[in-house]
This record gives C-alpha cells, sequence and structure tokens, in this order.
C-alpha cells in the first residue's frame, strides 16, 4: 500500500469566496470555480487535480482526483455561499466575534519568564508574565527599586502559577523583581531584570 499526494480542495475555494465577501469583493468568481470543479453529475470532490493534464491516469486540470466524491463539506460550503452571495453577508457570521476580532483594540505581545526560561528583554507596551510551577509572589520595581510592588500569583488549571506585569509604553527602565516561594517560605535569594527596549 502506498501513499499519495493531498491535492487542492474546493470547499477552500468556498471558504475563500466568503473571506471575499466580508471584504466586501464579489464572490462569484468562487462559486462559478466551485461549479466547474464538480463532477458531470455536479457532485463535489474531496479534492481535485492541480497539474496538468494525464489522460492516461483520468486525470485533468481542475476535475475530480478520485478521492472521495461527494464531500458532503464541500457541498454544504457551495451551498452557504449561495445563500451568503444572495444576502449580501456572510450567512454563518456572528456578531460577537466579528466585534471581538475587529473591533477590540489589540493587546500587546506577551513575553513569558519562567525560572527555565529567563528572558532577557521586552518591549515596552507588552505584558511580562512571570510563571512557574508552584505558588510564588513576586517583589517587583519598574524604577530601579524606587517604589515595589508585590503580587501573589495565580493559579491555573494545567498547575501553572503566573503573575502578569504591564509594561508601559513609555516604560524605559528594566523590570527587577525576585520571588518568594510560600510552601518553603524562602526568598529566591537573588533579583532578576528584564530589560525594555526598542519600539523607539
Amino acid at each position: 500500500m502506498g501513499w499519495g499526494r493531498g491535492r487542492a480542495w474546493p470547499l477552500l475555494t468556498g471558504e475563500r469566496g466568503h473571506y471575499e465577501l466580508a471584504c466586501g469583493r464579489d464572490p462569484t468568481p468562487y462559486i462559478r470555480a466551485m461549479e466547474g470543479f464538480a463532477s458531470e453529475t455536479g457532485l463535489l470532490p474531496e479534492q481535485i487535480w492541480d497539474e496538468e493534464d494525464r489522460p492516461e491516469s483520468h486525470l485533468w486540470l481542475g476535475r475530480p482526483t478520485g478521492a472521495a466524491m461527494p464531500l458532503m463539506w464541500a457541498h454544504a460550503e457551495y451551498i452557504k455561499l449561495l445563500r451568503s452571495a444572495a444576502d449580501g453577508q456572510v450567512f454563518d457570521y456572528i456578531p460577537e466575534v466579528s466585534d471581538r476580532y475587529r473591533t477590540r483594540s489589540p493587546r500587546g505581545p506577551l513575553e513569558i519568564w519562567t525560572p527555565t526560561r529567563r528572558i532577557r528583554s521586552t518591549t515596552p507596551g507588552s505584558t511580562l508574565r512571570v510563571q512557574a510551577a508552584a505558588a510564588f509572589r513576586i517583589r517587583w520595581s519598574r524604577d530601579e527599586w524606587q517604589t515595589i510592588d508585590e503580587t501573589p500569583s495565580s493559579p491555573t488549571p494545567l498547575g501553572i502559577e503566573f503573575v502578569d506585569i504591564r509594561v508601559a509604553p513609555d516604560q524605559r527602565a528594566p523590570i527587577r523583581f525576585t520571588l518568594f516561594w510560600p510552601a518553603d517560605s524562602r526568598w529566591e535569594g537573588r533579583d532578576y531584570d528584564v530589560a525594555v527596549e526598542g519600539r523607539d
């Protein structure tokens, strides 16, 4: 038994048509393309041939490869695209999801520091996440210990504890910190620092 090679999937053409419609463009070329991928009886295949014709193998560019047909997933995508085009908007558009990704301000990057992955720097506007496999308390400063904050870690269902430190957009001094381990009633015994650089 050998292994084949995956080919182009018509259903992804339908997804692209939905993307174009969501961007305010005409999805008709993608509808026509999907129709062109169908068999003579109008069935949509899982995959189409995407190389030059090979008549000896009954393979023609843009036509079914012999993979699963009909692929109901592809038919569903085609029908949904027809409905979306008729409505002038994506049929299964979910306003709450759109609001989350289109109108909310993007979060800054997240940099993770752990006892075994001690990053050296982060950028202004980022979040510095200090995490460990056990509960801890972090004593930290953003202004060379002129002011000090102390924050207990928060647990997660994965057994990881963490503290997030927001790095202000105008921050230039490093974030300095040390750790206290409540289970051992022990301070780390050293300070760590993460430089804030870039985005000038």
